[in-house]
């Protein structure tokens, strides 16, 4: 398949899987791997999630300008705000500059991702059955962001490191379970993870762009590919942010925990049986 085309479905996919507790990497690895899509280093999966960021920058604009604006004003709440965002991305950020060559060389199989889709989706589903089973207040519409308190921040921090450890837990997704688990309603844990990943997944694909400025053609498609990718995951995401924030204001995350675990048993099967390579990609 034409290396664009392959950029192309690719994007699709991060914009869709990124924001969502399903774990866009675990879904990027197995779709490099049916695709036979060369992608050296990871290099490419890193940087198109920087569409994605971009979509939720532009998404939420008003908010983050009047966020700058207040902090630069000294007014407590945004203060506190920019402060839970550094806290909570502190763990994951020290973790995956230690880890980064090891996780990459290890982890990043679909025997793994499969493994972690399941665990994850179990994880996710009791954190919900649990929830669902305490006496608790009406989900809210819209995220309070400013009622985050820093033991929370923390929390989701820590949570967010299983991520970076295991491809396939899905950073989005340990981040809304560790908002969760904190106290936080679904739709404020939910727009916390997305305010997380601007400066975490941002940082990532920009250091990963940076070390792969030399060896760009070795990804298959080149700066090309790349661009396209990004592209179509900011458009696709975009869509997905919306979409989610108006579902987990009526639903709970148990339809996702579900298809984790049945998308892992078919990603182990699909190794078992030599259709996806256990080495990845």
């Amino acid at each position: 398949m034409n290396a664009q085309i392959d950029a192309v479905i690719l994007g699709i996919v991060e914009g869709l899987t990124e924001f969502l507790p399903i774990s866009s990497t675990g879904h990027l690895i197995v779709a490099e791997n049916l695709l036979g899509y060369k992608d050296a280093g990871e290099t490419f999966t890193v940087v198109i999630q920087m569409g994605a960021i971009l979509a939720v920058i532009f998404f939420y604009w008003r908010l983050l300008l009047s966020k700058l604006s207040e902090l630069f004003r000294g007014q407590p709440l945004a203060v506190r705000f920019w402060i839970n965002i550094v806290v909570a991305c502190i763990p994951a950020a020290v973790i995956g500059l230690l880890f980064e060559k090891k996780i990459k060389s290890l982890l990043f199989t679909p025997t793994v991702v499969g493994i972690a889709l399941i665990v994850g989706g179990i994880i996710l589903y009791v954190v919900e059955q649990r929830r669902s089973q305490v006496a608790h207040a009406a989900e809210a519409t819209e995220p309070d962001l400013d009622s985050i308190t820093l033991p929370q921040a923390l929390w989701v921090g820590v949570a967010q490191v299983f991520a970076v450890l295991f491809p396939g837990t899905s950073r989005s997704g340990a981040s809304i379970v560790g908002g969760l688990l904190s106290g936080m309603n679904r739709v404020t844990a939910t727009a916390f993870s997305f305010f997380l990943g601007i400066p975490l997944l941002g940082a990532a694909g920009l250091y990963s762009l940076y070390k792969a400025r030399h060896t760009l053609s070795q990804i298959q498609g080149g700066s090309s590919a790349i661009i396209i990718g990004t592209v179509i995951s900011f458009i696709v995401a975009f869509v997905s942010v919306g979409w989610l924030l108006r579902y987990v204001s009526r639903n709970d995350f148990r339809g996702f925990a579900i298809y984790r675990v049945v998308f892992g048993i078919i990603v182990l099967i699909l190794v078992a049986t030599g259709v996806l390579h256990s080495t990845g990609g």
